[in-house]
């Protein structure tokens, strides 16, 4: 298949229409013509690794239930139809729109509103809906701001009681590191894990995204997680110009954080939802310079190398890498350096979603507790010497002292890839009880107006 080759949508009607990824140089550009609108053109991948050697062979498969039929083709009857090719691995459910900020980036556009938030019989059909849909899933509760509701543990109790084993909450935290209490119902309701909205270690940082100093907040929140066994996992949302040059300092502070902090997951920003305006090219970072950044701050700890394509979703969508952390504080990747694996054949779809989902599961959650000593520094000393490692000492950190580093890089209407989108593994559990990949349920237009949500 000619990987140069693709279909978009025009970013001012949302026509489908042709694309191609010119490479020019090191640098890949998504290039399309809408017969009414013209040419648009955005950089979607820059630098080393080469964009062509960048894959993750796979069979691509059916999900094993789909709610709408193929009548105007990919994303118009997204459900999901039967044209997809990857089922469920993480379901979204946004439980809320109300939000306690309103930051000047948010896919979703939450604000103070004044709908009422959905029942919890409601929420409870959510839920059998997703479990209708075929296998086993991860849950995401999010919003707006989930933790605006009062019975979010309730919410969260409900989904384990129906069966499904991991749920997170996406959230700014603010609430956690003030409230005790509402943490400790959160873990006693089964809560798995938290997405901890974190865009840096700087208060200016704070200021600029999201107008108000949270650093507190956010060290609050993680202590309360800490206290209760939650794991934590940062997702900081990179901007060219404001935060990008803090990528080093935050994977300093989660691994100091670290074991509770279970990782890091960076969200190269999109312009989708409420953003300052159409983008141009020096507005967006793209997956391999976050990953070359990445190893130049953290002064080599995390290396490009370490970092492997998806394999349950597009290739083009994330990378991932998987570290023990020594005793020492030495690092230790855990995965073959990208470019060096065997040649092996295609994964199937379905063997890639149930990985990620069993991976994701097992390190974004809290390790077990030690009595008395719940979550102890797993960072002693700084990087130095990378000696022999004894079995034993591997199987007894193996566990508690794992390390994520992970991006997703979000399709916005400029960049918008239907082979991607065909392949996305990420739902949102839309308002009719369809399941809409997670970049076309948040596309907006040049001028705001949303493809699918209302």
């Amino acid at each position: 298949m000619d990987r140069r080759k693709t279909e978009s949508l025009c970013p001012v009607c949302f026509a489908r229409v042709p694309a191609q990824r010119e490479i020019q140089g090191e640098a890949v550009f998504l290039q399309k013509h809408c017969p009414e609108h013209g040419d648009f053109r955005a950089v979607i991948w820059k630098g080393p690794p080469a964009f062509e050697s960048w894959s993750r062979p796979k069979v691509p498969a059916t999900p094993p239930a789909t709610h709408t039929q193929v009548v105007k083709g990919c994303p118009f009857d997204c459900g999901l139809c039967p044209d997809h090719r990857q089922r469920s691995c993480t379901v979204i459910m946004e439980v809320t729109q109300h939000c306690d900020l309103h930051c000047s980036v948010c896919y979703a556009d939450s604000a103070k509103v004044t709908r009422q938030d959905p029942t919890a019989e409601v929420i409870s059909s959510w839920y059998h809906c997703v479990a209708t849909s075929g296998r086993t899933c991860n849950i995401q509760l999010s919003g707006g701001e989930p933790t605006t509701r009062d019975d979010l543990p309730d919410i969260v109790a409900l989904g384990r009681d129906l069966g499904f084993p991991f749920i997170q909450i996406n959230t700014n935290g603010m609430r956690l590191g003030r409230e005790a209490n509402y943490v400790r119902d959160l873990k006693r309701a089964g809560l798995s894990s938290i997405f901890l909205q974190f865009d840096g270690t700087e208060e200016d940082i704070h200021l600029r995204v999201r107008g108000k100093r949270l650093l507190d907040d956010k060290k609050r929140a993680i202590e309360a997680c800490a206290e209760q066994n939650i794991g934590v996992v940062l997702v900081p949302t990179i901007i060219p110009g404001v935060n990008d040059h803090n990528l080093g300092g935050i994977l300093k502070q989660a691994l100091e954080w670290s074991p509770v902090v279970r990782g890091v997951h960076f969200q190269p920003v999109s312009y989708f939802g409420r953003y300052p305006g159409p983008p141009k090219d020096e507005d967006r970072i793209s997956l391999p310079e976050l990953m070359r950044a990445i190893e130049r701050q953290s002064e080599g700890r995390f290396k490009s190398d370490d970092f492997r394509p998806p394999g349950c979703e597009n290739a083009l969508c994330s990378f991932h890498g998987h570290y023990l952390i020594l005793s020492d504080g030495t690092l230790r990747s855990l995965q073959t350096p990208f470019g060096e694996e065997c040649c092996s054949a295609p994964e199937s779809a379905e063997e890639g979603a149930t990985k990620a989902i069993s991976y994701v599961a097992r390190q974004w959650a809290a390790p077990p507790a030690s009595p008395g000593n719940p979550f102890p520094s797993a960072c002693c000393s700084p990087a130095g010497s990378s000696g022999l490692i004894s079995i034993d000492d591997f199987l007894g950190r193996a566990r508690a002292h794992t390390f994520s580093v992970s991006a997703m890089a979000f399709q916005d209407v400029w960049t918008v890839d239907l082979e991607r989108v065909r392949d996305c593994c990420i739902h949102v559990l839309a308002p009719n009880r369809t399941l809409v990949p997670f970049c076309v349920y948040n596309l907006t237009d040049v001028k705001g107006r949303a493809l699918y949500r209302s």
